[in-house]
């Protein structure tokens, strides 16, 4: 019997009434073997008129109140993070190491959601004028939405609701319908922590279902992570119905690698960040730059490297990389590695023939590596998601700094060196809104804010950190002035002396 996934409205499971569903597949075997209820209009009003109601409550809820319900949320999240991983596995793909992984990172906002006492303290400035004081404030939205990629059904979602929630929003998430049972999961782990019915709500679907939170008049703002042409119509859409919007878009990630890199290091970075989660990451590097003469020593290890990757399914521990979410987007990335030797480029290593015995309906592509990409190849100007690497060479730090910045794309970007001057030079003159220096994937810890340039982000904020919390709300000024009670009208006393 197929499994059914439903929509989750109220503080409780709301079986889908559109009567559309969409299909989801475990990518290993290729089977269907769940059915996702798409959200009607009718569906998405009711999940937000469940978030407004509750937020008349939620809204003037203590910050002991809110934050005690995150802790205990955590802990059910932490103690619940092997079965969230296996949901993963088995809907997107990815080893169960890398799901494992998504969980923590999802934690991590959920930790500094637990500590937003601190984020949500206002300003005093006492005496400004005679008994004048002024003071700034933070408060909620009001009921606000978060719309979520596959490629990390829980830790996207993660980066959303529990600050917005901790600011004391209502939520209504619109998952991925790739992959979405680990939002369900979430969604009952909350309530099981206590959180009162229909601040977190979920809704499945299409473009029907965001269309409708994007022009909602009761959504505030609208938070969304995925490819860059959706970003900006989110950003453009949500923006002209009113709506406070951040919209993070694709990335095409480079990693330099200057003559004096430690090489092994560089090669084995390379490989995780490429290769890591099938390349289905923003992060991910999908470009290597080799400054001047030891792009052939880097490229055979990368090489060595790559070629040892044991692929299999996600749920066997020796599976080192999983197969990618559908046989559409598997095609769409072995269409590029075909047609890279056309557009010049040197195919150093093609994964596209790749099978699994035993699971030869999945959704399989090797390991593809390319050498010598020039710029105009599509290759390298796409954003692939997938296992695919690409390696330019220059001869200049100053070329490859060029390249970098010649790139629509601004997310995350690396540089692989001994040489502090440089490292410096680089994070300062990159155009890209996350740098690592011998890091190869730089995504910022929970409290410090993730968010690119260019077409990676649309929108003024950041996601989570302390952009997450000014996202999630906005600031007020009160200008306060009282008499002194010494002053009060004859026939009143208040026990304080006459004689200032």
């Amino acid at each position: 019997m197929t499994k059914i996934v439903n929509h989750w409205i109220g503080g409780k499971t709301a079986e889908g009434a559109s009567g559309t569903y969409g299909p989801v597949t475990n990518p290993a075997t290729g089977e269907v073997t769940t059915k996702v209820a798409f959200a009607s209009v009718e569906e998405v009003d009711a999940a937000v008129a469940a978030a407004k109601e509750a937020f008349l409550s939620w809204g003037q809820s203590s910050l002991a109140q809110r934050t005690a319900v995150l802790f205990r949320f955590r802990a059910l999240l932490d103690a619940h993070r092997d079965e969230i991983a296996e949901l993963i596995t088995a809907e997107h793909g990815k080893v169960h190491s890398d799901a494992l992984g998504e969980v923590a990172r999802g934690l991590e906002i959920v930790d500094l959601a637990c500590g937003i006492n601190v984020q949500l303290k206002g300003e005093l400035s006492t005496q400004v004028a005679s008994r004048v004081d002024v003071a700034s404030i933070r408060q909620p939205l009001g009921v606000v939405a978060g719309i979520t990629p596959f490629n990390f059904p829980a830790m996207v979602p993660m980066w959303m609701f529990p600050l917005a929630i901790a600011c004391g929003n209502t939520f209504v998430l619109k998952p991925s319908e790739k992959d979405p049972s680990a939002s369900i999961r979430l969604a009952e782990l909350l309530a099981e922590a206590g959180l009162p019915d229909g601040v977190f709500n979920v809704v499945h679907g299409d473009k029907v279902a965001v269309d409708r939170l994007l022009a909602h008049p009761d959504v505030k703002a609208v938070s969304f992570v995925g490819s860059t042409p959706i970003a900006r119509y989110i950003h453009t859409t949500a923006s002209a119905n009113g709506k406070r919007v951040q919209a993070l878009g694709g990335a095409k990630n480079h990693m330099l690698v200057l003559p004096d890199a430690d090489l092994d290091a560089a090669a084995d970075a390379a490989v995780s960040a490429a290769y890591g989660s099938a390349g289905e990451r923003c992060m991910a590097i999908s470009a290597v730059v080799a400054v001047g003469a030891i792009g052939d020593e880097l490229v055979e290890k990368i090489r060595e490297r790559a070629e040892k990757i044991k692929i299999g399914p996600g749920d066997d521990p020796a599976s080192e990389m999983g197969p990618l979410i559908t046989k559409a987007h598997r095609d769409k990335v072995a269409s590029y590695v075909a047609g890279a030797a056309d557009e010049g480029a040197e195919v150093v290593l093609d994964g596209t023939g790749h099978t699994v015995e035993g699971y030869e309906d999945g959704h399989w592509i090797g390991i593809s590596l390319l050498d010598r990409v020039p710029t105009s190849a599509k290759a390298y100007q796409d954003e692939i998601f997938g296992p695919v690497l690409c390696v330019l060479r220059t001869e200049t730090y100053e070329e490859a700094l060029e390249i970098v910045n010649a790139s629509p794309f601004g997310n995350g970007t690396a540089i692989f060196t001994r040489d502090g001057g440089a490292a410096r030079r680089f994070q300062l003159e990159v155009e890209a809104g996350m740098v690592g220096v011998n890091v190869p994937i730089p995504v910022p810890v929970g409290y410090h804010s993730f968010g690119g340039w260019k077409d990676s982000l649309f929108g003024d904020h950041h996601i989570y950190g302390n952009d997450g919390t000014h996202f999630y709300t906005r600031g007020k000024v009160v200008t306060t002035r009282w008499p002194d009670p010494a002053d009060a009208p004859t026939g009143v006393d208040l026990g304080f002396p006459r004689n200032h």
